[in-house]
């Protein structure tokens, strides 16, 4: 009879073992050397030693538990020993939300990136207070929040697209959600019952003007809704729809 009292093995990787995504495709066996930030964070915040686990990500094939075979001040060097999860299957839903202030455009990102979003495609609208976006910034953001947040998949960041070119080129197949203040059905029941590629556009706080409002209105794809009897700031409403449309329609139903 096995001793009741005896010590369990401890789970491989540990809970708290570090995450990062990485941009080297990973395989069993492969290695990758950290370097520049993250050797900085697993090294020096992290105090990671020869035999230690970190848990890498790829975007391409999944989650990866990997071993500590070297470690200095300036890099790391890793060994995949097993995948843990295949890279997540997120549904085919983008978020378009108007540029807005450096800090609440921060967090549209973050928020993003933890719900699920496959796409964030920045709009610059004529009310937007700001007309650019650091991509090296935004992406850190983006990837930041999906390490926190165990994610296998990064949201594909888009470059800025002022709004009649978005309309001009947006694809035949995808349903584009409208969140208008002026009004529309409630968005909980469009999206219940929608199904296939879509995504959300979110307008400045000063609102769509009525040119945009026309131009938007005249794309097929659209589909005007309502995100109630309050008016939402930008990155209120890019947060609260996007969660809504993964509730009803995407991988949280």
């Amino acid at each position: 009879m096995a001793d009741q009292h005896s010590p369990k093995t401890p789970a491989w990787p540990p809970r708290s073992a570090p995450r990062l995504f990485v941009t080297q495709e990973l395989g069993e066996g492969a290695q990758v050397i950290i370097d520049g930030p993250q050797a900085h964070y697993l090294g020096r915040v992290m105090r990671v030693n020869v035999g230690d686990a970190v848990i890498l990500c790829d975007d391409v094939t999944g989650e990866w538990a990997t071993r500590v075979e070297a470690a200095s001040k300036r890099e790391v060097t890793l060994v995949a020993d097993q995948m843990l999860r295949p890279r997540e299957q997120v549904p085919d839903f983008w978020l378009c939300p108007a540029l807005l202030k450096k800090d609440r455009f921060d967090i549209v990102l973050e928020k993003a990136s933890e719900l699920g979003a496959a796409r964030v495609q920045p709009v610059i609208m004529r009310r937007c207070v700001a007309d650019k976006l650091n991509p090296e910034r935004a992406r850190t953001i983006l990837v930041e929040a999906a390490e926190q947040c165990a994610r296998t998949a990064l949201p594909e960041l888009a470059e800025p697209a002022k709004l009649d070119a978005l309309l001009c080129d947006w694809p035949a197949e995808r349903t584009l959600f409208f969140a208008d203040e002026t009004g529309g059905p409630p968005a909980a029941q469009a999206f219940a019952q929608h199904q296939g590629p879509a995504a959300l556009l979110i307008g400045p706080e000063g609102g769509f003007d009525e040119a945009e409002r026309a131009a938007v209105l005249a794309l097929p794809q659209t589909q005007p809704i309502s995100l109630g009897p309050r008016i939402l700031r930008g990155e209120t409403a890019a947060i609260a729809a996007s969660a809504l449309f993964m509730g009803l329609a995407g991988d949280w139903a």
